[in-house]
């Protein structure tokens, strides 16, 4: 071979290596959570889908590194720490994860999703004006114990004996209760708060009603009750113990109502902020979006199995009837 037509040769092959050495690494994105992956699918598709809108398809143009706290919130810190070491943008898709994400960083971005108030958990300054590096969504799933307490109550007017399921380790817990409780003093109605932080827990929890049975029962919000949510409106089926629950997702597997925001909705915003962050806006330019759409869910099936009618003023005002 010729000198002439080797070096042709060895430059045509050698110049699509130099090329893509080139361009910039494809960006990172840390997803962390609390919970496990069991049943959360539909919300990492929700977070997906808000990345796409702004530009950026997994796989194509931004990689994801997730970590799991499977219910162990104690080892969110370490999970947050490494992920802040490697990644572009942290999106904390849960409340602990939040919280965890903030502490172990003030550099990189930081999106999260959060049920509780933002301001209170010391994750932003304010709403309007984050400041720093964090900035997300807030579901506002604190402030819904009132609602969740009085809707059950006008389909069960004579509830005398009322139970609160929670879990006690979810960050949010604590306001949620405060809530309910304050609501049920000014109608005097006392309450039970029935504590469970593990699958066994809520079985616990439900066959103690068997001793010591509740004419309702209202469930809080956490990753474990969201990932349990077939368990639970099962065992409420089964103990005849009419529930609310803050998610639609519950009544979409045979619990009675619901009320909240759709948390869907707020994972999707979440993936629209962390693919701006990622075209260059800075967390403490985003104002934190706060849920703006409640959805009342009922399930017609599960009312006529407990013997139970909605009242006409609830079928009004339900935005999703399962019949």
């Amino acid at each position: 071979m010729k000198r002439r037509e080797f070096i042709t040769l060895f430059g045509a092959s050698a110049w699509p290596l130099a090329a893509r050495a080139q361009q910039p690494a494809m960006p990172v994105i840390g997803l962390l959570s609390g919970s496990s992956p069991v049943g959360r699918t539909y919300l990492l598709a929700a977070f997906l889908r808000g990345l796409r809108e702004s530009g950026y398809v997994e796989g194509e143009n931004v990689a994801i590194e997730y970590r799991w706290g499977q219910d162990q919130y104690d080892r969110l810190p370490d999970l947050a720490a490494g992920l802040a070491r490697r990644v572009a943008v942290i999106a904390a898709i849960d409340t602990a994860a939040a919280i965890a994400a903030k502490a172990a960083t003030t550099t990189v971005p930081v999106v999260f999703t959060s049920g509780g108030d933002p301001v209170r958990e010391g994750l932003v300054a304010s709403l309007s004006r984050p400041g720093g590096n964090v900035t997300g969504v807030s579901l506002l799933a604190s402030e819904i114990g009132t609602k969740l307490l009085g809707l059950l109550l006008e389909l069960l007017p004579n509830a005398m004996r009322i139970a609160v399921l929670v879990d006690p380790k979810w960050p949010i817990t604590e306001p949620f209760v405060a809530d309910v409780r304050a609501a049920a003093a000014a109608i005097g109605k006392p309450i039970d708060v029935l504590p469970a932080s593990t699958g066994r827990d809520i079985d616990a929890v439900f066959a103690s009603f068997a001793q010591k049975p509740v004419d309702a029962l209202v469930v809080g919000g956490s990753p474990l009750t969201n990932s349990r949510r077939v368990q639970i409106t099962t065992l409420a089926a089964y103990h005849r113990v009419p529930a609310i629950y803050n998610l639609r997702e519950f009544v979409e597997v045979g619990g009675l109502m619901s009320y909240g925001t759709s948390i869907t909705d707020g994972q999707r915003q979440a993936g629209i902020y962390a693919g701006r962050i990622l075209k260059g806006q800075k967390p403490a330019d985003l104002p934190v979006m706060q849920a703006t759409k409640f959805e009342f869910a009922i399930n017609l099936n599960t009312a006529k199995a407990f013997g139970l009618s909605f009242p006409p003023g609830l079928l009004a005002i339900a935005d999703v009837v399962i019949e």
